[in-house]
């Protein structure tokens, strides 16, 4: 996703939650700060392949046989913890650290990938972390104007940036296993967010000339971008 592309979706993003561009840029050099420039070959082989992008909806489990299907499997927030115990191995993970980030932190030392996120309020956590992975396998990650070694693949959730990322390293098909935009256990901010998830991932299909079968039934009532 090239900047000048996204900065448009992420400047409403901005405006609809009230967010601080100064604080998000403030949070990226702080994760700069932390890190060095992701070696992208230490990434799963996505190029070309089948991607399950797995959400934590609470169906994750009943429909874990399309993230053990797949060829890569990417998994957003605590999915990467729960997909483990039910026997599925997590090649990327996804997170700005607000949830199991002991298991962001057991990913990178056994090897595996993890996409760290820094936004305007979770500082805190992008310090006490970070300096905890083996930097070798953190790729940092902002919302904002990318700099230094932090990118920005496009996206705005955990979720829906995974499938951003997958789509910019060549994923031939993408699969949404432990998906629920309308899980009513959230709060009010989360309800906006998974808003505003469906609408980016409406974007990245027609963006890819693919039709992602979690928006099967919901097109007609997207706000398109």
């Amino acid at each position: 996703m090239n900047y000048r592309t996204w900065r448009p979706v992420y400047e409403r993003i901005l405006s609809d939650f009230g967010y601080g561009r100064v604080a998000d840029e403030q949070a990226r050099d702080r994760l700069a700060d932390l890190v060095t420039a992701f070696d992208e070959s230490r990434l799963p082989r996505i190029d070309d392949a089948t991607v399950a992008v797995a959400g934590a909806a609470p169906s994750l489990e009943a429909e874990v046989d399309v993230a053990a299907d797949a060829d890569v499997v990417v998994a957003a927030s605590a999915a990467a913890a729960r997909l483990p115990e039910v026997g599925v191995t997590v090649d990327l993970m996804v997170t700005d650290l607000d949830k199991t980030p002991d298991t962001a932190r057991a990913l990178t030392q056994a090897g595996v990938p993890v996409a760290v996120h820094a936004h305007g309020d979770n500082v805190p956590a992008v310090e006490r972390w970070v300096p905890r992975f083996d930097g070798a396998y953190v790729l940092p990650t902002t919302q904002a104007e990318p700099r230094g070694p932090v990118r920005n693949y496009g996206g705005f959730t955990d979720g829906d940036r995974a499938a951003f990322l997958a789509d910019a390293f060549g994923a031939a098909t993408l699969r949404f296993p432990g998906w629920d935009f309308d899980d009513g256990s959230v709060g009010a901010e989360k309800r906006s967010k998974l808003v505003w998830a469906e609408r980016l991932l409406h974007w990245l299909e027609r963006r890819r000339g693919e039709r992602f079968d979690v928006l099967d039934g919901r097109r007609n009532r997207i706000d398109p971008l």
